[in-house]
């Protein structure tokens, strides 16, 4: 089977920009691919596309019409960053995978219209795509996972084990975007023994607070945090959100941690101290302490005693005032923190490297969920091809 040139298309729940992977994928001959980063390249959201995303992500009503124009505006936003990746590293592309922009996620099973179901929502108009570009495009990938009883998330775990896996040491990736989720490899085992789970709030709670405090996107290396004293009565009271004691499999959204929840939290913090960088301080030991928490619990019980490659990606690897507190909670437990790069991926880029992969997975109509991952019953093929 030749290898096949695979474009891979992600935009978070951060709202921060796109991130597009060029990579090379082909079929090893012992049972999984071969996936080679080629280039990596981010594009930020113009301001007024990253208000429409997030007002659409946080209205109680909004038009038909202004969904469908934003459904088609980042269809145009993809085909756009695709277009300058190939630009600055030119390869003819056999295939893109697109993770489109989450909208809403609904894990959990709830009633409606007198039936039950769990649902998701990704937009970004993939035909656009594939007629600009002229191959096909999978994306759409989360509603299979969902039909097939899972939560739709983390669907990164496949990544994780196919570039990560080792054969003594064991490897936890926690990617650390809007949401944290964790994924931690046993040395020398199959996928069905690794653990995968969202472990709560990354940088969305952060990345509020910096907007209507400091008016930025986010704290940039995390020197406000720095600067700042946590104010522990908030952070024990945040540890107590009832999702912290949820048990995997479990996945988390805006509807968890968004706008709401960070109005709140910053209420709790102004009771205690009128510093905003106190503030920031402890909403950054929050994503620190849940996600030291998680892996204490769920994860390392699983991989004892085995040295651990604490391994970190996504958008928060590089806030140097949280991979510090990382350090300071799970060196204890011979976690050895480390950023993506260290492995040979950037943290940027991870994501969209998955997506490529579940993509290629997908045209070659094979599975892309791990269930040990999702929860869900079997293992599916994700998505829908949009021919070019």
């Amino acid at each position: 089977m030749r290898s096949m040139i695979v474009a891979g298309i992600m935009s978070g729940t951060s709202v921060d920009g796109i991130d597009v992977a060029v990579t090379r994928i082909r079929a090893s001959g012992i049972g999984y691919p071969k996936v080679s980063l080629l280039a990596h390249h981010a594009f930020p959201f113009s301001p007024a596309l990253r208000r429409a995303i997030l007002s659409a992500m946080n209205a109680s009503s909004i038009t038909t019409a202004e969904l469908a124009r934003l459904n088609w505006r980042l269809g145009v936003a993809y085909t756009e960053a695709v277009t300058e990746a190939l630009r600055a590293h030119p390869v003819k592309l056999d295939l893109i995978g697109c993770h489109g922009q989450t909208l809403y996620h609904q894990a959990k099973i709830a009633r409606y219209q007198a039936r039950s179901f769990a649902c998701t929502w990704q937009a970004g108009e993939a035909a656009l795509i594939a007629s600009a570009h002229g191959v096909p495009v999978v994306s759409n990938f989360r509603p299979a996972d969902i039909a097939a009883g899972g939560q739709g998330a983390p669907l990164v775990p496949l990544l994780d084990f196919v570039c990560f896996r080792h054969p003594r040491r064991a490897r936890v990736l926690q990617n650390i975007g809007g949401i944290a989720n964790l994924t931690a490899i046993p040395p020398g085992l199959g996928p069905e023994r690794l653990i995968a789970f969202d472990t709560g709030p990354g940088n969305m709670v952060i990345d509020a607070l910096m907007n209507g405090l400091y008016g930025k996107q986010y704290d940039d290396g995390g020197a406000v945090a720095a600067s700042g004293t946590i104010l522990a009565p908030v952070l024990e009271g945040a540890l107590r959100h009832a999702f912290f004691r949820k048990t995997p499999p479990r996945a988390a959204g805006r509807e968890d941690f968004g706008r709401e929840y960070a109005a709140d939290f910053l209420r709790r913090c102004q009771q205690v101290s009128r510093r905003k960088q106190d503030v920031i301080a402890t909403a950054t030991a929050l994503t620190a302490h849940s996600i030291a928490s998680a892996y204490l619990r769920f994860a390392q019980p699983h991989l004892e005693p085995a040295p651990v490659d604490f391994i970190v990606s996504g958008g928060g690897a590089r806030n140097l005032t949280l991979l510090g507190r990382l350090d300071d909670l799970l060196r204890p437990h011979r976690c050895k923190i480390m950023t993506s790069d260290a492995v040979g991926i950037p943290p940027e880029a991870k994501e969209a490297v998955a997506f490529a992969l579940l993509a290629w997975q997908t045209w070659h109509a094979l599975p892309g969920n791990l269930c040990a991952a999702t929860g869900a019953r079997r293992p599916a093929v994700l998505g829908q091809i949009c021919h070019g």
